[in-house]
């Protein structure tokens, strides 16, 4: 097996890397009142999840 001659910097591993980049965050609305939040997680203006109460929000 074929081994490197001489170690790549770090610099250089990073050149190759540059167009890895993470994915946009996709935001849904919240179907109980409407405001954006992400996907699969509790709304944190209301406290719902999938029509039911999880988290209660109140002052």
């Amino acid at each position: 097996m074929a081994l490197p001659k001489r170690r790549q910097s770090k610099t250089r591993g990073k050149k190759r890397r540059t167009h890895y980049k993470p994915a946009e965050v996709n935001y849904s609305d919240c179907p109980q009142c409407g405001s954006t939040k992400l996907p699969h997680r509790t709304c944190q203006n209301c406290g719902y999840y999938k029509g039911r109460p999880v988290i209660s929000t109140s002052d």
